[in-house]
């Protein structure tokens, strides 16, 4: 079981560095965990030493790495404590100059070098204490107060072996079963990631949804994660303690979702960290309290122009969940149902500025049913993995296969003439003024004015019914004008791209060159890369006075790259032209819009003529073989005949 436990920390040992001011007994320590004796003869620092696997239960090897506090040896010093899984701090129980230096250097030293791993603050020589000192508790309260990355305080002797074992034991159990992620020392309550943690394997085990966990759904718990039954009267002994501590823990059907957080929150303040890391470990969860790489797949194997899609089953999954937390049946998710949704997630995934603004709200910020659906499309579309993940998070329990499909490639749909997509990516090009946010904003049913400004890119999703009558999602993706040249730098930056809308300002010819100009880069960039998209004009702001230049100049780019006429749109009038009906159209039919730049052309013209060429050598070289083999058949009758 421990060694289980070990396993799955996901660490092959532990890395523990001791340091402290000269004297203080670092050496003495190492050795005498070592070999369980004082040392007569001490070296200054002691050579790396080994603890083996099977010295604490959990079965995990420590390497003790001894340390020099001479200011020569400083850089390596600092080297050793950032490459350290714990850092075990020493000060002389005898020497009280020792025990000011903790606060005075040592401490704020390994705050300025940023130090992560927890700090294990050891008084040596605990025979030659002064009985008249302050109890350990008292002696430390203060200083653990200033610095909460200390982990534990304890005090040993080596002469004596006393507690020599238990240093490094509590060294060992604050890296595998650290009390960082799951506890607030200030606060003295469960971190939010562990409650949420908690409360998933809580719904998980409370099998018939009541609520609350039975004796039989507790026993099935404790067997699942200890590997022992738990006996009546030890059930009844758990309610009991819940019952006095915290009367709302425990009801008619059992132990409440209130009660099993303060078990783990009782638990966790008597030290017992390990009670909870087991449960956690054993549903797939890792130091940071996230499921695991063996649990979710961090990655999804395909080609640049393969993309990832909800199956059916899913999205049926999906819609129960909606309605399951639309508690007031409004047919819209508000901000706070949202939350709860999510609050077996380690934190909401549409949080982030990506998501925060990408699909239609209500007047009260509600999602509808397919405002939230395109978010799942839209999180599957640009991070499967996360997507999947979520999925896990909020209670799905089939596999990766069943909720995921992966698309064609866009290649074949453009041989094909058709494709099996129902969600389609568009990247929105166009200099800045064009339109470009209006645009996103209009397919959201939203004002340009309602754009919440974002450092990062701009997605709008949303569903779309093009004429066909079937269901398609579309997601639209702004490209700033300044980021197009860093865009292309990548040879694969076409690839996820379904249809590319090039927007201007018709009023404005300057804004249609450079339109134009971006319209060619990215039909070069896909000549030459093999990843051509369909391409699509759109003449912004059609409400105001047009630009007789823009409009005959756009008019006959478009012609010449073979590609549909500008697409006059107004959002300010709302009348956009079924734009987004035509976008998808274009992206149902790969092979159509695709433009073709002068090079482009030149580069087709010449194949052609190259393969007449090839073609007339053919037919020579086969003229020739044909007239070759005649006149040996004719030969062969002449000498014959004679």
């Amino acid at each position: 079981m421990a060694a289980a436990a070990a396993n799955l920390a996901g660490r092959p040992g532990v890395r523990v560095v001791v340091i402290g001011d000269p004297g203080t007994g670092k050496s003495s320590l190492v050795v005498a965990v070592a070999t369980e004796q004082f040392p007569e003869n001490v070296p200054k620092v002691m050579p790396h030493t080994r603890l083996p696997a099977d010295y604490f239960p959990d079965r995990v090897p420590i390497t003790i790495v001894d340390t020099s506090s001479s200011p020569e040896q400083k850089p390596k010093l600092i080297a050793e404590c950032q490459a350290a899984d714990a850092v075990v701090l020493t000060y002389a129980c005898d020497r009280l100059s020792t025990l000011d230096r903790l606060s005075s250097y040592w401490l704020p030293e390994l705050r300025r070098i940023q130090l992560k791993a927890p700090v294990i603050v050891v008084g040596c020589k605990l025979d030659l204490r002064d009985d008249q000192q302050n109890s350990l508790e008292q002696t430390m309260a203060p200083i653990m107060q200033s610095f909460r990355e200390i982990e534990t305080c304890i005090e040993c002797s080596a002469l004596r072996q006393i507690q020599v074992p238990e240093v490094f034991y509590y060294a060992q159990k604050a890296v595998l079963h650290p009390t960082a992620p799951l506890f607030d020392q200030e606060a003295q309550s469960l971190k939010p990631r562990c409650v949420r943690a908690l409360k998933r394997i809580f719904i998980l085990c409370d099998h018939d949804r009541d609520g609350a966990l039975s004796d039989v759904e507790l026993n099935d718990f404790q067997v699942r994660c200890f590997s022992a039954p738990l006996q009546p009267t030890e059930i009844s002994g758990v309610k009991r303690v819940v019952q006095e501590k915290m009367p709302e823990g425990v009801n008619d059907s059992g132990l409440t979702l209130t009660g099993f957080l303060f078990l783990h929150a009782l638990f966790i303040e008597k030290g017992r960290l390990e009670t909870t890391w087991t449960v956690l470990r054993k549903f797939g969860y890792d130091n940071e309290i996230k499921l695991r790489d063996d649990f979710i797949p961090t990655s999804v194997k395909r080609a640049p122009d393969q993309t990832v899609e909800l199956t059916n089953e899913v999205i049926d999954y999906l819609k129960g969940i909606f309605n399951m937390f639309d508690i007031d049946n409004d047919e819209a998710l508000l901000p706070s149902e949202l939350d709860d949704l999510f609050s077996t997630a380690p934190e909401n995934p549409w949080t982030s500025d990506l998501y925060k603004d990408c699909a239609e709200r209500n007047v009260l910020g509600g999602l509808s049913l397919e405002g939230f659906l395109s978010k799942w499309a839209l999180m599957t579309l640009l991070d499967p993995a996360n997507s999947f993940a979520n999925l896990v998070y909020v209670g799905y329990s089939g596999d990766f296969n069943s909720a995921f499909t992966i698309t064609r490639k866009r290649r074949v749909d453009r041989k094909k003439q058709q494709t099996q997509r129902n969600v389609f990516q568009c990247y929105v090009f166009g200099p800045k003024g064009a339109g470009k946010t209006a645009l996103l904003q209009s397919f959201l049913g939203r004002q340009p004015s309602d754009a919440l400004p974002t450092n990062s890119d701009r997605f709008a999703a949303n569903t779309v019914e093009p004429s066909d009558g079937t269901r398609k999602t579309l997601v639209l993706r702004e490209i700033p004008e300044g980021d197009v040249r860093s865009l292309l730098n990548n040879k694969e930056s076409l690839a996820p791209c379904d249809v590319a809308v090039f927007v201007y300002d018709s009023c404005d010819e300057f804004s249609w060159q450079r339109a134009r100009d971006l319209l060619v880069q990215v039909a070069s960039h896909g000549e030459n890369t093999g990843y051509e998209v369909p391409c699509l004009i759109v003449a912004a702001k059609d409400d105001l006075d047009q630009s007789p230049v823009a409009l005959q100049e756009s008019t006959r780019v478009s012609q010449d790259m073979g590609i549909e006429t500008p697409i006059p749109i107004s959002v300010k009038l709302k009348d956009l032209n079924s734009i987004f009906c035509r976008i998808v159209h274009a992206a149902q039919r790969p092979h159509l819009s695709i433009p073709e730049t002068e090079a482009g052309k030149s580069r087709r013209q010449y194949r052609q003529l190259l393969n007449r060429s090839l073609m007339v050598v053919s037919v020579g070289a086969a003229i020739g073989v044909v007239g070759v083999a005649a006149y040996r058949v004719y030969a062969a009758r002449r000498n014959s005949s004679s």
